[in-house]
C-alpha cells in the first residue's frame, strides 16, 4: 500500500511537510517526503501523525481495565482508538492482592496478543497523604516478596510501576524492579527532593502525573516536583486537561522540556462515555462537567481525556504542534523503550492518525488497517 499524504510528520523534519508512506501488512517499510515513488493507491487529505501512544488510562467507553473480564478491557482499547490511539498501557489502581493478581492474568492475555503494550501498576506503594482515588487502607510499603509476587501474576507483562520512594524500602524495590526491566516511575508521594533524587539514582526515570498527587512546588521546600523536573534522565507526564494542569503551565514545562514531557490520559471509564457515576476500583467515582472526582469529595479521580484532546488543548496553548505531537507519539514510546510505534519510519507498526485543520481525528490506521 502506498499512501501519499497532504501533509505528514516524520522523525527528521521540522515540521509538517508532503509526503508519502510505503507500508506492506502491519508494518511501514519506506517513508519520504515530497511526490511518492510511484502511483498512490491513496491522497490522504490533512495531516498523517503517528498513532498515540498513551502510556496511563485506567478505562474508556464505561469500561476499565481494572477488570477480570478481556472484552471489557477490548472495549477500552476501542474507545480510545477512535481517537487516535493506536498504542494503551491498562494502568491498575490499588487493590488487594488477590484481586489485582487476577487482574494481571486478564490482561496479560492482551499484552501477549499484542492489544495492550504492557500494564502499569499504580500502587498499592503510595503515600496515604496524596493518596488520590486509592484506598488508604490498602496502601504499604513495597514487600520484596509482594512484587515478586504481581510481577509473576503479569507473567512478564507489567511493563511500570509507581512508587512513592518515601516508603520504606522504595530504594531496595526501585532497583529490584529495574533488574526486571520494569520502568519506575515516582509519584502519589510526599517525599522531599533529596528522597526523590536518591530514588532516580537507583533507577527510577518517570514522574507519575507531574503536579498531581504529589506534594506541591514550595520555595523553601521544593519536594519531589523540583528534582523530577530538573533531572534529565526523568520523563514528566502531564495531563493536559484544565481541571489537572493549567494550560499556560503544561506550555511552561514543554518550553523548559520539550524532549522529555509525555501527554497522558489518566482516563477512567468516562472518557468517551459521558457523565455519571463510576467506579475506579473499590472506589465510587462522579462524574460531572466532564471532571471526575471521588465521590462527596473534591479528590480529581483520573480524567475523561482522551490524547487528541490533549493535543489540541496543548497546542491552543502555544505549544508548538510539533513539540504536542511528540508528547503524544514518539517520548512515551521512548519512556516505556517501545520501540515499533510512536514514529513514522520504516520497522514501525503502521500506526497512523489523519487530522483536520482542527487536529481532529478524521481516520485512524492501526497494523495496518483503517479502524
Amino acid at each position: 500500500m502506498l499512501l501519499a499524504a497532504d501533509q505528514i510528520v516524520v522523525p527528521e523534519a521540522s515540521g509538517p511537510a508532503p509526503g508519502w508512506l510505503q507500508i506492506s501488512g502491519e508494518w511501514i517499510v519506506a517513508v519520504g517526503l515530497g511526490s511518492p515513488p510511484g502511483r498512490p493507491d491513496e491522497q490522504l487529505t490533512g495531516l498523517v501523525a503517528p498513532g498515540f501512544v498513551d502510556v496511563h488510562a485506567h478505562g474508556g467507553g464505561g469500561a476499565s481495565f481494572i477488570t477480570e473480564n478481556p472484552d471489557e478491557a477490548r472495549q477500552v482499547v476501542a474507545t480510545h482508538g477512535r481517537y487516535g490511539t493506536t498504542t494503551m498501557v491498562a494502568s491498575l489502581v490499588t487493590g488487594a492482592t488477590t484481586e489485582v493478581k487476577r487482574q494481571l492474568a486478564c490482561l496479560a492475555g492482551l499484552v501477549d496478543s499484542g492489544e495492550l503494550a504492557g500494564i502499569h501498576l499504580e500502587g498499592p506503594w503510595l503515600a496515604p497523604e496524596y493518596k488520590g482515588a486509592h484506598s488508604r487502607e490498602l496502601l504499604c510499603d513495597p514487600d520484596p516478596a509482594q512484587i515478586a509476587e504481581l510481577l509473576a501474576a503479569g507473567g512478564g507483562a507489567v511493563r511500570m510501576v509507581t512508587i512513592a520512594p518515601e516508603r520504606a524500602q522504595s530504594l531496595a524495590a526501585i532497583e529490584f524492579l529495574r533488574s526486571q526491566q520494569v520502568v519506575v516511575a515516582l509519584g502519589h508521594t510526599n517525599a522531599d527532593a533529596a528522597t526523590c533524587r536518591a530514588a532516580i539514582a537507583a533507577g527510577a526515570t518517570g514522574a507519575t502525573h507531574l503536579f498531581n498527587a504529589m506534594a506541591p512546588l514550595h520555595h523553601r521546600a521544593p519536594g519531589p516536583v523540583l528534582a523530577l523536573w530538573q533531572d534529565p534522565r526523568v520523563y514528566l507526564e502531564l495531563i493536559v486537561d484544565p481541571s489537572h494542569l493549567d494550560v499556560e503551565l503544561v506550555a511552561f514545562v514543554v518550553s523548559t522540556q520539550p524532549d522529555r514531557v509525555v501527554f497522558i490520559s489518566d482516563a477512567m471509564a468516562a472518557a468517551g462515555a459521558g457523565d455519571g457515576d463510576y467506579q475506579l476500583g473499590s472506589v465510587p467515582v462522579q462524574v460531572r462537567q466532564s471532571v471526575a472526582r471521588v465521590a462527596g469529595s473534591e479528590t480529581i479521580a483520573g480524567s475523561t481525556l482522551t490524547l487528541d484532546r490533549a493535543v489540541r488543548q496543548a497546542v491552543a496553548a502555544g505549544v508548538p504542534l510539533m513539540q504536542a505531537l511528540k508528547a503524544a507519539t514518539q517520548t512515551p514510546s521512548d519512556y516505556l523503550g517501545l520501540t515499533d510505534v510512536g514514529r513514522l519510519a520504516p520497522q514501525h507498526r503502521a500506526d497512523l492518525v489523519v487530522l483536520d485543520a482542527a487536529l481532529s481525528v478524521t481516520r485512524v490506521m492501526q497494523r495496518g488497517v483503517w479502524l
